[in-house]
């Protein structure tokens, strides 16, 4: 299927790149089918992308990258919803917001995209820690992490790995690693 987007252009999209969200993205409730997006810019951050309505796509990155210690809680009953038989079924992303000095770039961290990779469902959840939020400030920590991985590689600099050279493919749900944030509320 073809889905026309605002920011990639037109994507021939494969069945095994949607991913649906029942409730949708908090605030935006009627869109409830998504792919996600790699921009090909070397950034890390993905992008998810609404197959309703064009101009609906947010920013996303595994909080991992800028928050090693980052834990994703869930109830039995958000376990249900998502139909996670396994917690090693699932990914975690944070919504970014992206101003224009991306030095001042936040994640949330605090209600997260659960992502069940076999069965392609996902959900926006909020967590019950305290010590999450909804604007945490991590570019440095991401910078950080590109710097490394651009040393690794010797062929690039962080500029080149901050622009957007093009390129932009859809992602397979079921290709994405597990994520190791996830914890059943009961363990």
């Amino acid at each position: 299927m073809i889905v026309k987007t605002g920011r990639f252009g037109d994507l021939s999209i494969h069945e095994s790149e949607i991913v649906k969200i029942p409730t949708g993205i908090f605030g935006f409730p009627e869109f409830t089918e998504f792919c996600l997006v790699d921009p090909g810019d070397e950034t890390l951050i993905l992008w998810l992308q609404s197959t309703q309505n064009p101009s609906i796509s947010f920013p996303i990155l595994e909080p991992k990258i800028f928050k090693g210690d980052y834990i994703v809680r869930l109830s039995a009953a958000e376990l249900r919803e998502l139909k996670l038989e396994n917690i090693n079924q699932s990914a975690v992303f944070s919504i970014l917001t992206i101003p224009e000095d991306v030095a001042q770039m936040t994640a949330n961290i605090k209600a997260p995209l659960v992502i069940n990779l076999k069965e392609q469902i996902a959900r926006q959840v909020v967590l019950q820690e305290n010590e999450y939020s909804i604007k945490h400030l991590m570019f440095k920590e991401l910078k950080t992490h590109l710097v490394t991985i651009a040393s690794s590689r010797r062929t690039e600099t962080v500029a080149q790995a901050m622009g957007h050279p093009g390129g932009s493919i859809p992602v397979s749900i079921k290709s994405l690693p597990p994520s190791a944030s996830v914890r059943s509320l009961q363990s």
